[in-house]
């Protein structure tokens, strides 16, 4: 009897992840503010932002479509696609319209689709079906799906409650990402837990601006711990006083396994 030979073949989705990630891990500045905040400081001129940093340690960067129209020449990393959004202008910041599609994305040349969803708001069904719409279409075009879940609006009291957390994941998964970004709970052990119970990788964001490096640097070491793959980080990279040394402080903590305090040299020393 002849030998079985079973062959494993990559598929799109496959290459295009191995582009926003590198070695199974993620490092990614999400800059998809201008439209809920307008042009904030950081992203005032974000063409300065992604090239001074690109070449710092980022396996990726999450924009809106505009914004990747706009750029002048390709960018050296991964690229992601927002295409959902809202505005602090508006009566219902937390409701996440759809600003574009996976269609559209593609032709731009995203290697990623991104969506934000606030679990515990009022209009939190809506958003669920666009979670799930857009999720069949990344499978169609085989196309990696980040999810941003997040645990905010009427029915949330703690949004770093460990429960909530992993209840919002969970969510993520259930729909069909491949990818779940949300918030750290505060400690590795209680983290560990949304990560256990998530099926598919997890990113943690960055929060409000921390004014403690150190801080920052110990967050990520802690979800790393905990078995996170990495994190999507905005003002507290874009609006620090140096970015590409804190991604590369951040790349010494996710990547090399520094710790917090060693890592801290790329920005200190």
């Amino acid at each position: 009897m002849g030998r079985l030979i079973l062959y494993v073949m990559v598929n799109g989705k496959d290459i295009r992840m191995s582009r926003i990630l590198k070695n199974g891990k993620m490092l990614c500045i999400p800059m998809d503010h201008g439209i809920s905040s307008g042009p904030i400081k950081g992203i005032d001129n974000i063409h300065h932002i992604i090239y001074s940093c690109e070449t710092q340690g980022l396996t990726s960067i999450l924009i809106n479509k505009g914004i990747m129209k706009s750029l002048p020449k390709p960018p050296r990393i991964g690229t992601i696609i927002h295409v959902s959004g809202s505005t602090s202008l508006g009566p219902d910041p937390n409701k996440k319209v759809l600003m574009g599609s996976v269609e559209e994305a593609i032709r731009l040349g995203a290697d990623g689709v991104s969506v934000h969803i606030n679990i515990g708001s009022k209009t939190e069904p809506e958003m669920l079906v666009k979670l799930g719409i857009v999720a069949d279409e990344c499978d169609k075009w085989n196309i990696p799906y980040i999810a941003m879940m997040y645990p905010r609006g009427e029915n949330i009291k703690n949004p770093h409650e460990p429960e909530i957390v992993a209840h919002v994941a969970r969510i993520g998964a259930e729909a069909g990402a491949d990818i779940v970004k949300t918030v750290y709970t505060g400690d590795p052990d209680t983290f560990k837990q949304v990560v256990r119970s998530c099926p598919v990788p997890i990113v943690i964001a960055g929060g409000p601006k921390a004014e403690n490096d150190l801080a920052i640097l110990e967050m990520v070491e802690g979800a790393m711990e905990a078995g996170a793959i990495g994190v999507t980080f905005g003002r507290n990279i874009f609006q620090h006083n140096n970015p590409p040394s804190m991604v590369k402080a951040l790349k010494r903590v996710i990547f090399d396994k520094f710790e917090p305090k060693e890592a801290l040299n790329e920005i200190e020393g």
